[in-house]
């Protein structure tokens, strides 16, 4: 029985049941709350894959789907990592993005490439408990305890061992000074080469179960301290441990050219006060690393890898000094420009959307079907392209010269421009600043 009805506060309506609904009784009912119905009907409509099997698969991606949400899939070629050549796909709906790894591909494809490297690829996952015993009893039971959590996981992490993966150290972890009778279960994974969330998130909730029962039944906690509380168990996005780091490094010299109003001593110095202060201003830095997110995201989306849990964690890191700042560093030795990312990225190229989503197997194929410790330095690399060609607009012409070049198009399209009006738009605006308010005069100007 599917119900609408208003509360007294308000003259929203809610729904009962929708979730049982067919796809079709769907769009139909969300159809009404727009002016137009039978348009809405026909834009959601309209996004459906011609193919159903493919739109099923889609459909069973999400919950109460209507419609697809496309966003192009472009790529960025001439990218030189660690002396292998790659055509990156990224998805993202903003062209200056993908320009912008592309030129900076080709400019440092000629010098050397980017060099990238994995740190670390450790996962962390925490069974945060409530407990009113004695911490020294707890920390004494601690080895038979891992044996037992180990033991008892066995069933979830045989095949991750068997890959070379699974369980790494497990640690108890004392926040009594924080918060009353709170402790943790910190526990370390490596899940090789998918992303592991569904695999830790198991291993932790049947570490929680093994733990209530331990405690319960252990003969050296009396019966006030056999109570335990299990408040949650599940991994967390912050993976400082699972880093890689991605740099360039060229001769001063090499950036001669670069700019017609200044020479390359020049750009260095104000490429190196520009991550300074993107070091010492939270405002900037914010700026500045989600320019080194338009790269990571646009190929985390195209393959088929979570940008959220990947931007989180990237924030957090670059707040762990109590400060949020640039995660990029520049270093400027005699004639020597060199300029690096540190990043962690938690990824996978099996399991999840990477397995299920046609364009995400896709992705993988077109970059050589790399492992998990490839794409990280996949996407290092192309996040620290992105900032790059950002910086170096920035110290030279400024942002918006290429930014509204390539909006150029979105504008045009927002009036409605006819292909000889986007021609002829193109060709006016090719020595001229983009705004948009100039874009309506033209255009008004070349109807009149």
């Amino acid at each position: 029985m599917i119900t609408e009805y208003t509360t007294q506060q308000s003259d929203q309506k809610f729904i009962k049941g929708f979730s049982k609904l067919s796809k079709k009784q769907k769009i139909e009912l969300i159809s009404k709350y727009f002016k137009n119905p039978a348009y809405a009907i026909e834009i959601l409509k309209r996004y459906h894959h011609e193919d159903a099997d493919t739109q099923k698969l889609f459909d069973e991606f999400s919950e109460n789907t209507l419609s697809n949400f496309y966003f192009p899939f472009g790529v960025a070629p001439n990218f030189v990592i660690n002396h292998k050549n790659y055509v990156i796909p990224m998805v993202i709906e903003e062209s200056s993005v993908v320009a912008a790894a592309s030129s900076s591909a080709k400019f440092w494809s000629d010098r050397g490439g980017f060099r990238s490297m994995v740190l670390s690829t450790t996962k962390i996952g925490q069974v945060h408990f409530s407990w009113k015993g004695h911490r020294e009893k707890l920390e004494k039971v601690m080895p038979r305890l891992k044996e037992e959590l180990i033991a008892g996981s066995d069933h979830i992490t045989i095949n991750m061992n068997r890959r070379g993966g699974g369980i790494r150290e497990i640690e108890l972890v004392d926040m009594t000074s924080y918060m009353e009778n709170y402790y943790q279960l910190k526990v370390n994974f490596e899940t090789v080469d998918s992303m592991g969330a569904n695999f830790i998130n198991s291993c932790l909730e049947e570490f929680a179960s093994i733990l209530k029962t331990f405690i319960a039944n252990h003969e050296l906690f009396n019966d006030d301290e056999k109570d335990i509380s299990i408040i949650m168990a599940i991994l967390s996005n912050y993976t400082p441990d699972c880093l890689v780091r991605a740099e360039v490094e060229c001769d001063i010299t090499e950036f001669d050219g670069i700019d017609a109003a200044m020479d390359g001593h020049e750009f260095a110095w104000k490429f190196d006060r520009a991550v300074r202060i993107a070091q010492i201003d939270p405002h900037r830095a914010t700026t500045h690393n989600k320019g080194i997110f338009n790269g990571i995201d646009s190929v985390a989306l195209a393959t088929g890898n979570d940008f959220r849990a990947i931007e989180a964690s990237g924030h957090t890191y670059a707040s762990r000094n109590g400060k949020y700042s640039s995660l990029t560093e520049v270093s400027i030795n005699g004639n020597t420009f060199n300029y690096s990312l540190e990043v962690p990225l938690a990824v996978g190229t099996i399991g999840g959307l990477t397995s299920l989503h046609p364009l995400a197997k896709l992705s993988l194929e077109l970059l050589g079907n790399p492992d998990a410790k490839e794409l990280m330095t996949i996407m290092a690399s192309v996040g620290l392209a992105n900032n790059f060609g950002a910086l170096k607009s920035l110290v030279t012409k400024g942002i918006q010269h290429g930014h509204m070049k390539m909006h150029l198009l979105n504008i045009l399209n927002h009036f409605g421009a006819t292909e000889e009006e986007k021609k002829e738009a193109v060709h006016y605006f090719a020595d001229k600043k983009v705004s948009f308010a100039r874009v309506a005069e033209y255009v008004a100007n070349k109807r009149k």
